[in-house]
């Protein structure tokens, strides 16, 4: 669990300082969104594909907290 959480980042300068997946530019709360709005794990990895599928773990999880 911990190690999941490692991949959750923060930056500043970088959309405002919100929580993002291992550096990018694509915040958790993108993830949950597209989640939420019933894209499909395999669907998000597609369109994204410098996300891995332990970065939606990551995403759930700190969205859990």
């Amino acid at each position: 669990m911990v190690n999941l959480l490692q991949r959750i980042t923060f930056d500043q300068n970088v959309l405002g300082g919100k929580p993002l997946i291992r550096g990018l530019r694509i915040s958790v709360e993108m993830i949950l969104e597209l989640l939420a709005k019933g894209s499909s794990r395999q669907e998000i990895l597609e369109d994204y594909p410098d996300l891995e599928p332990e970065d939606i773990g990551a995403a759930l999880l700190y969205g859990s907290q």
